[in-house]
C-alpha cells in the first residue's frame, strides 16, 4: 500500500499567482472598521449612488465592510454566522500604540475593555435618527462583590483562637 500524498495547491514557479489568490478576499481590518464605527457610520450607511459597486452602494454592512445587492440580501447577511463572528470580534477594543508599548515592557498590563455592539439599524431607522451603538460593558470586579452576593467568593470562617 502506498502512502497518501498531499496535493500541492500551487506550482513552484507561480509566485505571482500565489499573491493574487492570497489577497483576493482581503477585507478591512478590525481597527479600520472600529474607526469607521466611531467616526463615519451614518455616512457609510447613506452613501451616494455609485454604479460601480454592488447594489449601487446603497446596502453596506459597516461591521463587515461589505456591499450587498438589495436589502433582503443584507438582512439575510445579518443573520449569518459570518456577521455574528465579526460582531464578536469587534466587541474587544482594538490595539493601540500604548498597549503595544505595555506589552513590550514599558508599563503595566491593562486588560482590553469589552464593548457591547449591536447590528446596524436599517436605512429607514438611520433616516429617522437611530445610530449604531458601541457601549462599554460594565464588569463587576471581585472587590465590589461581597460573600453574600457572590457565593463563589464566600470562604469558610475560621474559629478564633482562645487565650488561656
Amino acid at each position: 500500500m502506498g502512502m497518501v500524498t498531499k496535493r500541492k495547491k500551487m506550482h513552484y514557479g507561480d509566485t505571482h499567482l500565489q499573491r493574487r489568490w492570497r489577497v483576493r478576499n482581503r477585507r478591512r481590518d478590525l481597527d479600520q472598521i472600529d474607526d469607521d464605527l466611531r467616526t463615519r457610520s451614518g455616512e457609510l450607511i447613506n452613501q451616494n449612488v455609485d454604479l460601480e459597486k454592488p447594489g449601487f452602494a446603497q446596502f453596506y454592512c459597516v461591521h463587515c465592510a461589505k456591499y450587498f445587492i438589495d436589502d433582503a440580501a443584507m438582512q439575510g447577511h445579518f443573520r449569518t454566522k459570518v456577521h455574528k463572528r465579526r460582531l464578536k470580534a469587534l466587541e474587544i477594543e482594538p490595539y493601540s500604540i500604548e498597549e503595544s508599548e505595555r506589552a513590550a515592557g514599558r508599563g503595566s498590563f491593562q486588560k482590553a475593555k469589552k464593548r457591547g455592539i449591536e447590528t446596524q439599524p436599517t436605512k429607514e431607522e438611520v433616516i429617522a435618527g437611530k445610530r449604531i451603538k458601541v457601549e462599554e460593558k460594565v464588569k463587576i470586579t471581585d472587590t465590589d462583590s461581597t460573600p453574600a452576593t457572590n457565593p463563589a467568593r464566600a470562604t469558610r470562617s475560621r474559629p478564633q483562637k482562645m487565650e488561656t
